[in-house]
């Protein structure tokens, strides 16, 4: 399906998750189709072990008892109200089926930039991958975007909606949209939108209350990005990176009503 001559040139590079798949449905249909350069997924023991070098063992040691023991039954328990979510706000969480998608091992390794290169995208939009890598980003002239599911520079890293409230913060419960450099979520803010989560969401149902928020910034920053009209603000302020919260903490949370 060739694009319209109008249309912007998109790249989609992500990781296999039903909100890479929200956000390529989403821009199909506004824009038609296009290419995507889907990561396979990530070690976990690569993962680990680089987490352990950062927090040490005790901490990511509850952080993988969270994620083999509650999370799962978050899932589960979830399962209606991501129904409703997706229903409401028309999100597409399933994979199409089509030769647009490619797959590789590591986005940052060669085959991914030989893809993006050979794209030649006006705009790259980006969803849960790895930090990327300076070839990556060197590989084509193209802006490269990403939806973060926190409010930067204060929650960046993972899941800053459910810290923001865990914290004691709704005020700054959201999601950004922003340009990508090299740290961890740390470019130039594009939007910014606020979510109102209901007592029944929880941790499982707030990323996709955030991409739902994102998506129509996202479809007006291509626009604006293609039209040379994209304005950005600089990420300042209170700053720190999160992660996945620990076995105790969600549940020390919990009691106090953060889902």
């Amino acid at each position: 399906m060739d694009l319209p001559p109008t249309s912007p040139r998109l790249l989609l590079i992500g990781s296999d998750n039903p909100t890479t798949w929200i956000v390529y449905n989403r821009l199909v249909r506004e824009f038609g189709l296009f290419e995507a350069v889907i990561e396979n997924t990530v070690d976990k023991g690569v993962l680990v072990r680089n987490r352990a070098r950062k927090l040490g063992w005790p901490a990511v040691l509850s952080q993988m008892a969270f994620v083999a023991l509650i999370r799962p039954v978050l899932r589960y328990r979830s399962s209606r109200r991501l129904r409703e979510i997706c229903r409401v706000n028309d999100l597409e969480t399933q994979e199409p089926l089509t030769p647009a998608i490619r797959r590789v091992e590591n986005i940052n390794g060669p085959d991914a930039v030989a893809y993006i290169s050979a794209a030649r995208p006006d705009v790259v939009v980006v969803n849960g991958t790895r930090i990327l890598k300076r070839q990556v980003l060197e590989s084509t002239s193209a802006t490269f975007i990403n939806t973060h599911q926190g409010i930067t520079p204060r929650y960046r890293g993972a899941h800053g909606g459910y810290w923001a409230l865990q914290q004691g913060d709704p005020d700054h419960c959201g999601v950004t949209l922003h340009l990508v450099d090299q740290g961890i979520d740390t470019g130039n803010i594009i939007a910014q939108a606020l979510i109102s989560p209901m007592a029944m969401d929880c941790y499982i149902t707030y990323p996709y209350l955030q991409i739902a928020a994102a998506l129509p910034f996202l479809v007006r920053a291509i626009r604006d990005c293609v039209a040379g009209t994209l304005k950005t603000a600089e990420a300042t302020g209170e700053s720190a990176v999160w992660y996945h919260p620990g076995f105790f903490q969600y549940i020390r949370a919990r009691l106090r009503g953060v889902r």
